[in-house]
């Protein structure tokens, strides 16, 4: 089961999946990237994800990939070590930068033309 938590503020909006991101339950959260993408900058919460599988990275990465043809950033913030093994294993974080809380990860989206 995956549940999906959605915070829009003035700056970016915060999106917090919850549970397995997998074959299953990709569907959900892709629906949920491709329709925020196109809103403005986005900051992905995996601290939650229990498990993601490979469907869960190409849905993660779509979404990046329809947030930047719209010119907006995106930042994620993940604190699960097998996360974010799997992340840095992918080369996820050459193309976003990752962080460990959502903190940080709010300071990568919003720092001033760091991500080229």
């Amino acid at each position: 089961m995956l549940e999906i938590r959605v915070e829009e503020n003035e700056d970016y909006t915060l999106i917090q999946p919850s549970g397995e991101l997998d074959a299953y339950t990709v569907g959900t959260f892709r629906e949920a990237l491709a329709r925020l993408a196109e809103q403005g900058d986005l900051l992905i919460d995996l601290s939650q994800v229990s498990f993601m599988d490979s469907a869960g990275l190409g849905a993660l990465i779509g979404g990046i990939r329809l947030s930047r043809e719209a010119e907006h950033a995106v930042a994620v913030a993940c604190n699960k070590p097998q996360l974010v093994r799997l992340l840095h294993t992918t080369g996820f974080d050459r193309i976003v930068p990752v962080s460990e809380s959502v903190e940080e990860a709010e300071d990568a989206l919003l720092a001033p033309d760091e991500e080229g």
